[in-house]
């Protein structure tokens, strides 16, 4: 599975390569960091973990700004006001990244992976990350989100791990060197 090298031998073909080590001049082959992993989480259920995520926090976020009086819109009769809009922002940023540093660094699992039966986990060892590979992959996910091109920013840093190979990583993943692993 995942890349591990064919049995009998070590070369494509099954006898040892060439010289030793892989095919392209490398010593041995390169192990790969998913061997002994559950496999890897499928790229929708975790759009829609993050989805449940957004609704989880977007709640509490909408709650705050309401009781600070910081409203990206308020509409007072026929006129609409825009300019709190920083305020929301700002109460948006620090929730969704303490959210997800938090319950990651815990478990590796925010509700929404927990509910769908996934966690992230370190492309390296599969260990639940640290508090700092969890800021790290909050802080690349959350601050664009926040500050300026919400919908835009998460589709293309979650989307991506429809796309990537062979880890399925958005580029929060990869700015942390994460995966995010099935647990069922």
């Amino acid at each position: 599975p995942h890349g591990a090298p064919p049995p009998g031998g070590g070369g494509p073909y099954g006898g040892p390569p060439p010289g030793g080590g892989d095919p392209y001049g490398g010593g041995n082959y390169p192990t790969d960091p998913l061997a002994g992993m559950p496999p890897l989480a499928d790229s929708g259920r975790r759009t829609l973990a993050r989805i449940i995520d957004m609704i989880l926090v977007g709640i509490v976020v909408w709650l705050l700004s309401w009781a600070f009086n910081v409203q990206e819109y308020q509409v007072d009769g026929e006129d609409i006001s825009v300019g709190k809009s920083f305020g929301q922002s700002l109460i948006a940023a620090v929730l969704y990244i303490a959210y997800d540093t938090y319950m990651t660094a815990k478990t590796g699992q925010t509700l929404g992976k927990k509910w769908l039966g996934m966690r992230v986990g370190n492309l390296d060892n599969g260990a639940t990350p640290s508090v700092q590979t969890s800021l790290i992959r909050a802080l690349v996910l959350w601050i664009p989100f926040a500050f300026c091109c919400a919908c835009v920013w998460t589709i293309i840093a979650g989307g991506w791990s429809f796309f990537d190979r062979p880890y399925k990583q958005g580029l929060h993943d990869k700015a942390a060197k994460t995966v995010v692993v099935s647990t069922r």
